[in-house]
């Protein structure tokens, strides 16, 4: 094993001396300069240089010592030590103090120029200079991270001489920097490094191949982010480069196979294709031709199962020399194989990003030159074995991530090299105590970040301990650590990023930890408790901190030096400090959830760098402050939930980027402000239960077309719902409950993409425990009948609330093209109609309220195939019929979501279904006799009046008729009055005689 590995060495020895070579005799001549110093230099040179200077920019002075006679002497030029010949120019300064400005042609003028570099400088853009291509005896060009831009010049073809270009771009200027073709590669014949990365070859994507081929001694073949998408399938296009010492391919995106002509470099020794959309499957070659492969790196692909069967085939290499291997992100699922084992010289093992199951490997505990292992972000079970303390040169050890369990083994303190050590996201429990730590005296990175639902591990350290190390950063969040605050931190000098978050510390925070010099500061959800120093200046400016959900008193501090400054959701009293403004480093504000009170200093328009500003949930009160138009890098504001009155300042829609913002729960009042119309890259608007008036203006759907969540419920709101919200396409929450809204549904609702498009479906949100980028994102919204307060889960809540209106017309079938809305509620409003037939084809629909209208006809049956529906109220309309009792209605047992619906029989009502026929059938004879009587009283209502002034107009006009009708009137008085006398005589004589027989 030792002769296989001595052999491999000096084989990449024997290479690499072909390509430092050169520059070692460069060096060496360089060192030979002659000792006197203050010899000048070719006046002609010295001139070309004065010129070269003269058109450059340099505002840091990296170039001021080019004064004098002694050129030789200045900062970045070197000389030939017998003819006094400039032969180097070497401006390389780090992108610190970057030069800039243009390139001189006087350059030419340094006749015996070998060597030129001017990487990490800020050109700008300018193109690189053709005349650079005309130095003979070039051997040496980095143009490297310089901002160049444009067409890389085909005459750098002609430096015949040259070994080394490095033309890598910059991300600043990427894509910038192109080619039309690389032909004029062929003319390099002398060149043994190649670094094109980040320049635009799509032009050349079709000849890269044979391009790259020309230089007959190429060593290192850098194409990195360069917009490449072929592999040419050739059996060996590389013919010429058979001493080929590293390729790097990453950041393309080939959307191909791995080509076989790869496996076939028997010289390569480091092979990247990172992120190079390389997919399954391996092709079946014989692997043994990479049997001097130091480092495959195919991080970030799609390889799939493939990556498995690629292990155990370069496991099986003779003369196996990998060090370094990376298939971290490929979808790798399945064991971890056992074949991992027979990399006995492997140091970095990297399988990050996958599906890996089952236990931790035995067959790692072999690898026992191993430095680095990741297995984070997989689905890794057990626990750590023991013998993990036997690899006793590892250095990194990141197992986050995973389903692993069980208690942490204190060998894991026999790692002496450890510097990293990160066991985030596990179901560790047990104890940490001093002897896992005890001889660590390299580590320097620890977290044990876990799940806030479990908190079974425990830290058991003595309040005295001095650990070991001398940890930079340390993250111990959703653990048990002690009620008082770790003393132990106090005496490490360069800790610079301190989490302990939710550990269980219920203390005052100690006066020494402000004097520590962090950058990060997290010491949120614990009970930490008392007041701030009220003025504090770090010594360096801090990063973030974080104090939030504790339970700290006294007036809101001014800090200077932070960046991030999150104190929300204690209980901080008293008004903003007037000169909070003075804060100039803030980028995030958060003193949300406290009891602050007065107004909102105007100074706060003096927060140049402000990017978010949550106040909400306190008392402030008074009007919108002014000057937001000087605040442009501003992306959220937020200040729901206070006292605010008045309306929203003009110039709070003149930030540019302002994409969230949330004024709701005030007393805001007035008509929507016509400035708002300038939040075109709004996506977060929430104006709910303030004093609005007016009409929801149509310019909310033209000029916002980001939006996804608009709430404008609980305000006094008029007119039809404009047909322009359709516009949204990515509208996902359309809140306008509780105004006074009238007119129709807007058919064009069920036109909402957002809402519509199945692709949503069923997706999966990843945990995220409050990470500090995040924005103030919040909205109270009426979900299965109860108000519900949504944050971090808000962006997949889908919701159309129009309850509490005064809607009038039937629900549009178009709305059932919404097939992934969750809520919809049109409550108490004045719909009438059917509900649409088609609704069953909403499989998204979670909740349904319809109730408190004039809804009629039958349950639609399809209504039951909604298997996600868990809240329905269809009480208080006309809808009448069975209620359908499969799927999910068989759930709904309360008999009040139908009530009021006198046509609705089944369970859960007591109403028989068949009764209520029968009561219909005598209903509708019921229903026949009332039509009849109808009809009797009718032609009374009509007889009468005719038969009336038929007979009395008659009388009236002829006197002879009256007289008549009279003399009849009279003797029908007398026969009655005749007739009616005889007859009660004779009922009278029957009685009496009836009172006798009895």
């Amino acid at each position: 094993m030792a002769s296989r590995k001595t052999t491999l060495r000096l084989l990449v020895l024997f290479h690499l001396s072909l390509f430092f070579g050169l520059l070692i005799v460069e060096a060496t001549i360089i060192k030979s300069i002659d000792a006197d110093l203050n010899k000048a230099c070719i006046e002609a040179e010295r001139k070309a240089l004065l010129e070269f200077k003269h058109g450059l920019k340099d505002p840091s002075g990296w170039i001021s010592s080019w004064v004098g006679a002694a050129c030789c002497n200045w900062r970045g030029v070197y000389c030939n030590n017998e003819t006094g010949n400039v032969v180097k120019v070497d401006l390389t300064n780090g992108g610190f103090s970057p030069l800039g400005g243009q390139i001189s042609d006087s350059l030419l003028d340094l006749k015996h120029l070998n060597y030129l570099d001017l990487s990490f400088n800020d050109f700008q853009g300018i193109p690189i200079p053709d005349f650079l291509g005309s130095f003979e005896r070039l051997r040496y060009l980095n143009l490297s991270n310089a901002a160049f831009g444009g067409m890389i010049p085909p005459h750098l073809g002609n430096l015949s001489q040259l070994r080394y270009l490095d033309l890598n771009g910059d991300h600043g200027y990427f894509s910038a920097m192109r080619v039309s073709n690389l032909n004029w590669l062929s003319g390099l014949s002398s060149l043994k490094y190649l670094d094109l990365g980040n320049v635009n070859l799509s032009k050349a994507t079709t000849n890269w191949m044979q391009a790259v081929n020309m230089p007959p001694f190429l060593l290192e073949l850098h194409l990195s982010n360069c917009e490449l998408s072929h592999f040419l399938q050739y059996s060996n296009p590389f013919v010429n480069l058979t001493s080929v010492l590293v390729i790097d391919l990453s950041y393309n995106n080939f959307n191909a196979t791995l080509p076989g002509w790869l496996f076939n470099i028997s010289t390569l020794v480091d092979l990247y294709l990172t992120n190079a959309g390389i997919k399954g499957p391996i092709p079946h070659v014989n692997l043994q031709s990479l049997r001097n492969l130091v480092t495959l790196d195919l991080s970030y692909n799609n390889i799939g199962s493939e990556g498995i069967e690629l292990v155990n085939g370069l496991s099986a290499c003779t003369n196996n020399s990998l060090e370094e291997l990376n298939l971290g992100g490929n979808q790798v699922s399945g064991q971890l194989p056992d074949s991992l084992g027979l990399f006995k010289n492997l140091r970095s093992l990297y399988l990050s990003y996958n599906s890996f199951v089952g236990p931790f490997p035995n067959s790692i505990q072999r690898l026992t030159n191993l430095e680095s292992l990741d297995l984070s972000k997989n689905s890794i079970s057990g626990s750590i074995p023991t013998w993990i303390g036997n690899l006793q040169r590892m250095k990194t050890l990141d197992l986050s991530y995973n389903l692993m369990n069980g208690t942490i083994p204190t060998s894991i303190g026999q790692l002496r090299e450890l510097t990293v050590l990160y066991l985030d996201w596990n179901s560790w429990e047990g104890v940490m105590s001093e002897i896992h730590f005890s001889n660590l005296t390299k580590l320097e990175y620890f977290s044990s970040h876990l799940s806030p639902t479990k908190q079974s591990l425990r830290f058991h350290v003595r309040p005295e301990w001095i650990p070991p190390f001398s940890l930079i950063s340390i993250d111990i969040s959703n653990c048990n650590v002690s009620p008082k605050f770790p003393n132990w931190i106090r005496t490490r000098k360069r800790l610079h990023h301190i989490t302990l978050k939710n550990v269980g510390i219920s203390d005052t925070i100690p006066e020494w930890l402000w004097k520590l010099d962090f950058l990060w500061l997290d010491l949120s959800r614990n009970q930490l408790y008392g007041k701030l120093p009220n003025s504090l200046s770090f010594s360096q400016p801090a990063s973030m901190v974080d104090l939030s959900f504790n339970r700290l008193v006294g007036q809101l501090p001014l800090w200077f030096n932070v960046t991030w400054l999150f104190l929300a959701n204690n209980s901080f009293s008293g008004p903003i400090p007037l000169n909070i403004g003075d804060l100039s480093s803030l980028q995030v504000l958060d003193v949300s959830g406290n009891l602050l009170n007065g107004s909102i200093p105007s100074s706060v328009s003096k927060l140049k760098d402000l990017w978010i500003i949550d106040l909400s949930n306190n008392h402030l009160s008074g009007k919108i402050p002014k000057g937001w138009n000087d605040l442009q890098r501003l992306d959220t504001i937020d200040l729901s939930k206070n006292k605010l009155s008045g309306g929203i300042p003009s110039s709070m829609c003149s930030i540019s980027l302002l994409s969230l913002l949330t004024l709701g729960d005030n007393n805001l009042s007035g008509e929507l402000s016509p400035s708002l119309q300038n939040c075109t890259r709004l996506y977060f608007l929430d104006l709910g239960n303030n004093r609005f008036s007016g009409e929801i203006p149509k310019w909310i759907g033209e000029r916002m077309s980001s939006l996804q969540q608009l709430r404008l419920r609980g305000n006094m709101l008029t007119g039809d719902i404009p047909k322009q919200l359709c516009w949204l396409s990515h509208l996902q929450i359309l809140d306008l409950a509780v105004n006074n809204l009238s007119g129709s549904i807007p058919q064009c609702l069920g036109n909402l993409t957002a809402l519509s498009s199945v692709t949503l479906l069923g997706i999966e949100l990843d945990y995220d425990d409050g990470e500090h980028d995040r924005k103030s994102q919040h909205m109270e919204l009426v979900v299965k009948g109860q108000d519900m307060e949504f944050d971090s889960i808000l962006p997949i809540v889908n919701l159309i609330d129009l309850s509490s209106n005064n809607i009038m017309g039937e629900i549009p079938e178009e709305i059932t093209n919404l097939l992934t809305l969750g809520t919809l509620n049109l409550s108490q409003n004045q719909l009438t109609g059917k509900i649409p037939e088609n609704i069953g084809a909403m499989q998204g629909l979670e909740t349904l309220d319809l109730s408190c209208n004039c809804l009629s006809g039958p349950i639609p049956p399809n209504m039951s195939s909604i298997t996600s529906l868990n809240h329905l109220n269809l009480s208080h309309n006309l809808l009448l019929g069975p209620i359908p009792t499969t799927n999910q209605f068989s759930t709904f047992n309360d008999p009040s979501i139908y009530e009021a619906n006198l046509g609705l029989c089944g369970p859960p009502l007591s109403t028989n279904c068949s009764t209520l026929n029968d009561q219909g059938h005598k209903d509708e004879e019921e229903d026949e006799d009332e039509w009849d009587m109808s009809w009797f009283f009718i032609s009374m209502g009509l007889g009468f009046p005719v038969g009336f002034w038929a007979v009395c107009g008659s009388l009236t006009l002829k006197k002879s008729w009256r007289q008549a009708y009279f003399r009849f009137i009279d003797e029908t008085r007398d026969r009655l009055y005749v007739f009616t006398a005889v007859n009660v005589a004779r009922l009278k004589r029957k009685m009496e005689i009836n009172g006798v027989h009895g």
